[in-house]
């Protein structure tokens, strides 16, 4: 099920898109300011995000900004502001599609399962990823370091992949937890934290002039920001 974040000031029109969008069958997280908004995008796992552009605190043109420095999530900019150079300026931005308020919420659906089904088409395609001297393969689930190829276990796998494919998010235990194991996360990080101590040693084995994990404390892990 597909989890979409909805990240607008005006609590009736928020409520009304969640409302909307979870007769649908997707997931809502509902945010109500800009510092509230960037947050969540960056600590949790989203498929989508609806974003209004006039916000308290932190703009929605600076929102997306800063999701595009870590992520390729699809972003659907919802704006009372219809100008033609406004909608120009944030799709160069990185917005994926642009919705002018006041808006049709069948209109709103039709755009997110758009979208949707755009981003699951991608992600059937196999991928390369690159990170320092580290290479994914998500055809042949290898990867690479240092010229030789890590020997690891089905979940160190996943743990790195979750990683390489969203560089600079930073995932706590629990959304790595919930995404790997696919059950709910009840507290107990040792199985995280003994796959991630697993990982690093066999990462540092690999090369141990470099650093590919860092912790980043009271949130969780990320690779290191270059």
């Amino acid at each position: 099920m597909e989890k979409i974040l909805i990240i607008e000031d005006n609590k009736d029109v928020n409520m009304m898109l969640a409302e909307a969008l979870s007769s649908e069958g997707y997931l809502i997280k509902s945010s109500f300011n800009g510092i509230e908004g960037i947050k969540e995008a960056k600590t949790h796992e989203y498929d989508l995000i609806l974003l209004d552009i006039m916000l308290p605190y932190k703009s929605g043109d600076e929102i997306l900004r800063e999701i595009r420095d870590f992520s390729d999530i699809p972003v659907i900019i919802i704006s009372a502001k219809d100008m033609v150079g406004t909608k120009i300026d944030l799709l160069k931005l990185g917005a994926d599609d642009y919705i002018t308020k006041p808006f049709d919420l069948g209109e709103v659906a039709a755009r997110v399962a758009t979208n949707l089904r755009r981003l699951n088409r991608q992600k059937k395609v196999d991928k390369i990823f690159q990170y320092k001297d580290m290479m994914l393969d998500t055809a042949t689930k290898s990867i690479i370091v240092n010229d030789s190829e890590l020997d690891l276990t089905a979940k160190e796998y996943l743990i790195i992949e979750l990683l390489m494919q969203n560089q600079g998010k930073v995932f706590s235990k629990g959304n790595i937890y919930e995404s790997i194991w696919k059950e709910e996360y009840l507290g107990d990080d040792n199985a995280v934290k003994t796959h991630m101590s697993n990982l690093r040693t066999k990462l540092k084995k690999a090369n141990p002039e470099e650093e590919y994990i860092e912790t980043v404390w009271g949130l969780g892990y990320r690779l290191y920001k270059e």
